[in-house]
């Protein structure tokens, strides 16, 4: 391929444009969505009936969606969020459908709107306004809001009744960090109460009202996998004593409900069959459940009807775009009524893994270079494998970020990118991951950089060792945010696994991420995973891979936007200046970017062919890949 077409396909595939968060009107005649066909992430209107589109924003929305928007129940208006170049310090505003905006919500810190109230004139907000994420009531007509929680520990999942009377929302009063638990309470934030749903430990939250306000829809998982419940409130919920819950799933897959359907009859909910998610619709009178006919990738169901009284539906694969169908429940049939685009592609060009699954018990044969562990309980561990149809092929891990994420069999360009240049690309679902239950998650608790760290190149050891066509002298480690961490952290405690490393908005340091990043992360993120700094100094200071620079034996990029609230730039320049002060040489060993007007990444085009070509130009010089691995990307 020549340089030219090469860049062809960088730019075709990075400008292939994607949507988000598609919310259908209350008449059921339009769908909104972000959309970022012009370049941009802008705000659309989708007609369902025929796939036309009409652009209402104009430059005045985030460039990336870290928050979704809401529907005005009059169905003339949008709520959506603004920040600045990606700082994710939110105000929310609103939105007619001729494109007119004007401010609704501007409060210091960052804000997330949660409900709307029936009538349009109330909205429930999270906020850190006053330093920890608590609930916020905006009384639209007045400009007036109000604080109704005040927590020590992140309130989330915001839920307004349908009536506007009670709020639901979780939260923890507990000992145990990794608690969560389901409380209701007056409008007005009084007479809170803890349902107590689930035992002290567990994870519950609320997740939707039915219609006429006497149950509550919720996830909780105790019994350890995901399962979805409904709490019947008919009765009230004030004094002492159980309240009755149904609970459906939960026995053999990780679930989680989304919304009520027909009156509160059916809830739907997302079933996770390992890197499958599929949804499933649950009578609730029954308990019965049927997944809906979907490919083996990702999809979901969005909340509402379409006029014509069919679901709006989500779904993409690993070598299919996502896109839009309205799916017939009694016919169990979908229809698609906003096609992917494909530029000059074809599904058939991209790439679909092959599932691997190995045992792994956290200490892999390549030796540890920063801290040795003794062998923990051993796991079975799956992943994804992508071939590039290269031989010998370089190999590509991308451990995936969160750490609460799995890597699911859903499109991306980045990893089609990469097998169209002859990497191969592999992804673990170390320990840590979601999809496999609440223990499998706690495995990563107090453990950062540990086995989970040791699965990953366990992962790559077992890869390189099944298949000789791949080159086990051209093994990279790319990821970004928590990816980004075990990007470091592979890179100081197996360097001899690697030829060279990627850390984009990764973590390096854990005592400047814990001072640094957002109130509600540093409790929910790392005093959950790791506790308090002065009380677990010695893990924060262990597990810190800027401690061990001096064991990094191959280039290495560091890539960060210098408006991350999540990950701060501070963690890339810590890094950095290490390793100046370690005595490596800045573009030789290591190369640093900053990104600017951007946060913990951006949907801008441009941004994403400028991250491709850093990608690319990094990997071309330090590794190297013979660049006719896909055949029909390069034709």
């Amino acid at each position: 391929m020549s340089e030219t077409e090469e860049s062809d396909v960088l730019r075709e595939l990075a400008e292939l444009p994607t949507f988000s968060s598609p919310r259908v009107s209350p008449d059921g005649e339009t769908v909104a969505l972000y959309y970022d066909v012009t370049g941009r992430n802008e705000l659309h209107l989708l007609d369902p009936s025929d796939g036309s589109l009409t652009r209402l924003s104009d430059g005045d929305v985030p460039r990336s969606v870290r928050a979704g928007f809401e529907w005005d129940p009059s169905g003339d208006r949008l709520f959506y969020h603004r920040d600045e170049g990606g700082n994710e310090q939110h105000d929310v505003w609103a939105m007619s459908l001729d494109g007119e905006s004007e401010p609704v919500v501007e409060m210091d810190g960052q804000t997330r709107l949660h409900d709307v109230g029936e009538d349009g004139g109330t909205l429930l907000l999270g906020s850190s306004r006053d330093g920890q994420m608590n609930l916020y009531r905006h009384d639209v007509p007045s400009g007036e809001t109000t604080k109704l929680t005040d927590y020590e520990r992140a309130v989330a999942a915001g839920e307004l009744s349908p009536d506007g009377d009670r709020i639901a929302y979780a939260t923890n009063e507990t000992d145990a960090y990794e608690n969560s638990d389901v409380y209701v309470a007056d409008a007005d934030g009084s007479n809170a109460r803890n349902l107590e749903i689930g035992d002290v430990g567990a994870e519950a939250a609320p997740i939707d009202w039915s219609p006429d306000g006497d149950r509550l829809l919720v996830v909780d998982n105790t019994t350890d996998l995901g399962r979805s419940g409904i709490v019947d409130l008919s009765g009230g919920v004030g004094g002492e004593g159980d309240v009755d819950v149904t609970w459906f799933g939960g026995d053999e897959f990780e679930e989680s409900p989304s919304h009520f359907l027909d009156g509160g009859d059916r809830f739907v909910a997302s079933r996770t069959r390992g890197a499958v998610t599929v949804p499933v619709v649950y009578d609730a009178d029954t308990g019965e459940g049927r997944e809906l006919d979907f490919p083996a990738g990702v999809a979901n169901v969005t909340e509402g009807r379409l006029a014509d009284d069919r679901l709006l539906a989500y779904r993409t694969t690993s070598s299919r775009r996502p896109e839009l169908v309205a799916y017939d429940l009694d016919a169990d049939a979908a229809e698609t009524v906003f096609e992917a685009e494909y530029g000059p592609f074809d599904p058939d060009d991209f790439v679909e893994p092959e599932t691997v699954s190995f045992v792994s018990d956290g200490v892999p044969e390549t030796p540890a270079r920063a801290v040795d562990h003794d062998p923990y309980e051993a796991f079975e561990i799956e992943g994804l494998l992508f071939d590039s149809g290269r031989r010998p092929s370089p190999l590509i891990v991308n451990p995936h970020g969160g750490p609460r994420h799995h890597d699911a069999r859903r499109f991306s360009y980045r990893v089609q990118f990469l097998l169209s240049r002859g990497y191969s690309v592999l992804q673990v679902n170390y320990r840590g991951s979601t999809g496999r239950g609440r223990e499998f998650v706690q495995e990563l608790y107090d453990d950062w950089g540990g086995a989970e760290q040791g699965d990953v190149a366990t992962g790559a050891e077992h890869v390189l060792d099944e298949h000789d066509w791949l080159d086990e002298d051209r093994v990279v480690v790319y990821g970004g945010s928590y990816g980004g961490y075990s990007a470091n952290w592979q890179m100081v405690q197996y360097p001899d696994l690697y030829a060279a490393g990627i850390t984009w908005v990764g973590v390096s340091d854990l005592f400047d991420m814990y001072e640094n990043t957002m109130p509600h992360f540093r409790t929910e993120l790392m005093v959950k995973n790791l506790g308090e700094p002065e009380e677990n100094e010695a893990i924060y200071r262990e597990r810190s891979p800027v401690n061990y620079v001096e064991n990094v034996d191959a280039p290495l990029l560091i890539v960060h936007g210098v408006n991350d609230p999540r990950v701060p730039v501070s963690q890339a320049r810590i890094l950095r200046d290490a390793l100046d002060d370690a005595g490596f040489e800045a573009g030789d060993e290591y190369e640093y970017e900053e990104l600017g007007k951007e946060g913990h990444g951006s949907g801008d085009i441009d941004q994403k062919i400028r991250s491709l070509e850093l990608l690319d130009d990094f990997l071309d010089r330090r590794i190297g890949a013979e660049r006719t691995a896909v055949a029909s990307l390069d034709d």
